[in-house]
């Protein structure tokens, strides 16, 4: 079993390599257009499904069966430090060596079953989802490398090789996000999603040197234990820089804001990259150097004051938004939030728990929010209505996904965002945090949880009750939204989200939860005032939007506190104007001089030219009075 992590890894990394260079052979249609035989075209993309498909699935049974038995044992507290794994060999860089190790502890097995099902589930709905798309065998080719190298920074047993990985996912977000590029607003928004996580990845990049340095070695095994040999300015600096990282892919506080912007890219990328996969890669990073964190307590109160801002802010957003899938996206910022709290609050085991919980309702979600947009023809709730007649499978699995979000039980929410709580409710006594940052952190938490299950029950009503609203549309142009269709999605949309449903469901019951009866029911009651609030509204209204209980803040909630107009003001604005001058300095004194150069040659050699015009009587009279000159020097002076 020790090959398993590698053969886990490069099949969906082959996967993306024959899908790229043979999904199209024989049949080479342009990728730009649709191509004139349609038959061609989907003979490529059934080819490129399979090509996808069947090694996804492949390395989701070795993910499976390398999680059998330490995977369980993570969550009941029975993990061992050994680790199924092996070494590959190493790379001499002339200071300390990178090691090329693949491991599968506990941990990394429980993350590899979230990663591969959940990429596996994707590649099945992307085949009836972009059906007709002439660019689906490039999309399902990036979506297998993205599954590659997040199974790599899952894998791996040193800080630099799980780095590639986490650079990779940020090339393979970039691309997928802008796979309709030719929307500027769908390229804009992988271009804000690539630059704002390449910005926390300088720091992580630095995070990682300073622990390496300090350690003497990249191996993870070799970090952790060296961590109570570092000193605490070293611990700090370490895991701060490490942090900015986190916040960038994990889309926290103050580097959330590619995410909502984010969901231009096609509804099944959002389950995978955006829910379920890259923003969790920051958690996991925590939760994998999580001995560092815990030794450095100033770096644990920023991670809470984050989470705190982060989880009721996007949660308070998200109850103003009219998009389905940017409801979405800021709730999966605020759930990310609540396991960073949960790390924050010392709890590493209930953060992952959620962590894996969340992964599975919300990609059910996503993908149940792609089958509505599919269907209706418009991401915007107030096209939709009375849905769920229309849509009954749909509407039964994305009432069980909304159940988990808000953490109704028996759905496994309740029990993940549970264990969180209560991780939060200790830190008040526990002294983990300071005084301040433990109260804020749990306060917000509670009020979150209110929020949550005020947006959920919004999204839920206004999606599948009420007056049908959606109107016919014409044939779109490929990249952009179905008409509306009176029929149920195809079967391979429809399946994975069956199969979601199931661990979005019972997931909660696999970790042998310890409820904390208090909590809990302080949860459920908040939970029910919320979703009671929305509703209330509702019915006395339902053709108006239950947001208007926001007052005053509805329009701060809906822009989202106007962070985007403070960075546009305090970084772009700035940044652009630092570009003109540049490029001012660079036209008119580096371009200049040299165009002043070259005129002044050209005026020189005019003044020259004026001697050598090929007028052979100039010439004669030039000799003859430069001889009389001579003749003339010569008589004066002699």
């Amino acid at each position: 079993m020790t090959i398993f992590p590698l053969l886990a890894v490069l099949l969906p990394f082959a996967a993306a390599f024959v899908g790229l260079l043979f999904s199209r052979v024989p049949h080479r249609a342009p990728v730009t257009t649709r191509p004139p035989d349609r038959a061609a075209g989907e003979r490529a993309n059934t080819r490129a499904a399979w090509i996808a498909t069947v090694p996804t699935a492949a390395s989701a049974v070795l993910a499976v069966v390398l999680a059998w038995g330490p995977g369980f044992a993570y969550f009941t507290g029975d993990a061992t430090p050994e680790a199924t794994g092996q070494t590959y060999g190493t790379i001499v860089t002339g200071g300390i060596p990178i090691w090329l190790t693949l491991q599968a502890d506990a941990l990394s097995s429980v993350l590899g079953v979230l990663v591969t099902l959940v990429a596996l589930a994707v590649q099945v709905y992307s085949a009836g989802y972009l059906a007709d798309d002439p660019r689906y065998p490039s999309y399902s080719a990036f979506v297998s490398l993205f599954t590659s190298a997040m199974l790599l920074v899952v894998y791996s047993g040193d800080l630099l090789v799980l780095y590639v990985g986490w650079e990779i996912m940020g090339l393979c977000s970039y691309l997928l996000i802008g796979h309709w590029w030719e929307d500027r607003g769908n390229s804009r928004a992988a271009v804000k999603a690539f630059l704002v996580t390449r910005l926390g990845d300088v720091g992580f990049l630095f995070g990682i040197f300073v622990l390496g340095a300090a350690a003497d070695s990249f191996r993870i095994a070799d970090v952790l234990t060296a961590v109570p040999d570092m000193s605490p300015a070293t611990l700090v600096t370490a895991t701060m820089l490490l942090l900015a990282g986190v916040a960038g892919k994990s889309a926290q506080v103050p580097l959330h804001t590619w995410l909502p912007d984010a969901m231009a890219g096609p509804t099944p990328i959002s389950a995978l990259i955006h829910a379920a996969t890259m923003v969790a890669a920051g958690i996991f990073v925590v939760a994998r150097l999580f001995p560092a964190f815990t030794a450095a307590p100033p770096t644990l109160d920023v991670l809470a004051v984050m989470a705190a801002l982060g989880m009721l802010g996007a949660a308070l957003a998200a109850l103003a938004q009219d998009d389905l899938k940017r409801v979405l996206a800021y709730s999966t910022v605020s759930q990310l939030a609540y396991m960073a709290g949960g790390l924050a609050a010392g709890s590493d085991t209930a953060a992952v728990f959620h962590l894996l919980t969340h992964g599975a309702f919300k990609a059910l979600l996503f993908l149940c929010a792609g089958v509505v947009i599919h269907h209706v023809g418009s991401n915007l709730m107030t096209r939709m209505g009375g849905l769920r007649r229309e849509l009954p499978v749909t509407f039964v699995t994305m009432t069980v996904g909304l159940a988990a979000l808000t953490g109704i039980p028996p759905a496994s929410g309740f029990f993940s965002k549970d264990g969180v709580l209560a991780a939060m409710d200790d830190a008040l006594s526990t002294g983990r945090l300071t005084d301040a940052a433990a109260l804020l952190l749990y306060g917000c938490a509670l009020a979150t949880v209110a929020v949550t299950g005020a947006y959920a029950a919004r999204a839920w009503l206004r999606t599948f009750f009420g007056r049908p609203r959606a109107v016919a549309l014409p044939e779109p142009e490929p990249g952009t939204a179905h008409v509306v269709d009176v029929r149920e999605a195809p079967r391979t949309m429809l399946v994975p989200l069956v199969l979601l449903a199931v661990p979005a469901l019972l997931l909660g019951f696999a970790g042998e939860p310890h409820l904390d009866l208090g909590v809990a029911a302080l949860s459920v009651v908040l939970t029910l005032l919320g979703a009671g609030a929305v509703y209330a509204s509702w019915r006395a209204d339902p053709l108006s939007d239950p947001a208007r209980l926001l007052g005053p803040l509805r329009v701060p909630c809906e822009r989202a506190f106007y962070l985007d107009a403070v960075y546009t003001a305090l970084v772009v604005r700035p940044v652009q104007a630092l570009a003109g001058l540049v490029v001012t300095t660079d036209d008119k004194v580096v371009d200049g001089a040299v165009r002043g150069s070259g005129a002044s040659a050209r005026r020189l050699s005019g003044v020259l030219r004026l001697t050598q015009n090929g007028n052979v009587q100039l010439y004669v009279s030039g000799v003859l009075a430069g001889v009389l000159l001579i003749a003339v020097g010569a008589v004066m002076f002699t």
